[in-house]
């Protein structure tokens, strides 16, 4: 197909990862770039990600639950589960885009911050002011903790449950990038025993099925892959695109998306792919 795209400069890709249906190194060598919108997720996923912590850190969903059967506490503190986060021990699983975006919407709160990204320099930790750590070091500090890395081929399952055990009892476990890097079912039975709380928009399999356990666990926030889903959320994907074109047509080598790194492509291609349930969702006629 490359052979008879003789003019073809780039292939970009809309969903958010890259797809194991490109041949990567024939296109570097035909000189066409392969670019990922990802980082156009981020303000509105980092968004989110500060709406889920807020409310899982304030027991904000508990209360309105409690609201509803008439048990609301009137001016009761629930120290051993709800927190603040200013000042607040902050975790990230992988400090990408996301991230990023995130330390920035946290700064008011003055968090202390720490993360784990075995692709993270030391000159970028410092930029943004976040301590590198070793994984078990990371979830065993962390009062709240982010899950934003890129699902590679190597990082299934990456908080296994044995993991999960060295958070700090009532940690509260933000789900973000992809259920990927979790023991998602360990996950569920650590949110369901009381131990800590769970914020979750991705889910092992999507559309969630109507009978998965996680329904019906009590401390957990739920949200259907919608982070995104809002009036704007993914503009920012259009004038990144329109930016990395105008670029490329003046000769500017400089991109706004994510390029395919030849290092690094080859882990993530394909994996955690959302197209499958974009296809699922239209199929049931909820777009």
């Amino acid at each position: 197909m490359l052979g008879e795209a003789a003019k073809l400069r780039a292939v970009i890709e809309v969903s958010g990862a890259f797809p194991d249906t490109i041949d990567y190194k024939a296109c570097a060598a035909k000189g066409v770039e392969v670019l990922s919108c990802v980082p156009g997720f981020r303000e509105s996923l980092a968004e989110m990600g500060l709406a889920m912590a807020l409310a899982g850190a304030r027991g904000l969903v508990a209360e309105h639950e409690a609201f509803r059967s008439g048990n609301e506490g009137w001016l009761r503190e629930n120290p051993a589960t709800d927190f603040s986060l200013y000042g607040a021990r902050i975790g990230f699983v992988g400090f990408g885009q996301i991230a990023r975006e995130l330390t920035g919407l946290l700064a008011p709160f003055r968090p202390r911050a720490r993360a784990h990204d075995p692709w993270l320099t030391q000159a970028d930790a410092d930029r943004f002011d976040v301590e590198l750590c070793r994984l078990e070091g990371l979830l065993k500090w962390s009062r709240c903790l982010f899950v934003t890395a890129a699902p590679t081929s190597r990082n299934k399952a990456l908080i296994s449950a044995d993991m999960l055990a060295l958070l700090p009892d009532h940690a509260l476990v933000v789900l973000l990038s992809r259920a990927h890097l979790v023991d998602f079912g360990a996950l569920v039975a650590a949110a369901k025993s009381g131990r800590i709380r769970v914020a979750a928009d991705v889910f092992p399999v999507e559309p969630l099925p109507q009978d998965h356990p996680v329904r019906c666990v009590s401390n957990v926030i739920l949200s259907p892959h919608r982070a995104a889903a809002v009036r704007g959320g993914r503009h920012l994907i259009g004038d990144m695109i329109l930016g990395d074109l105008k670029a490329m047509c003046s000769g500017d080598s400089r991109r706004q998306l994510a390029t395919s790194d030849s290092s690094r492509v080859e882990l993530v291609a394909g994996v955690g792919n959302t197209a499958g349930t974009a296809n699922k969702v239209v199929e049931r006629g909820d777009l």
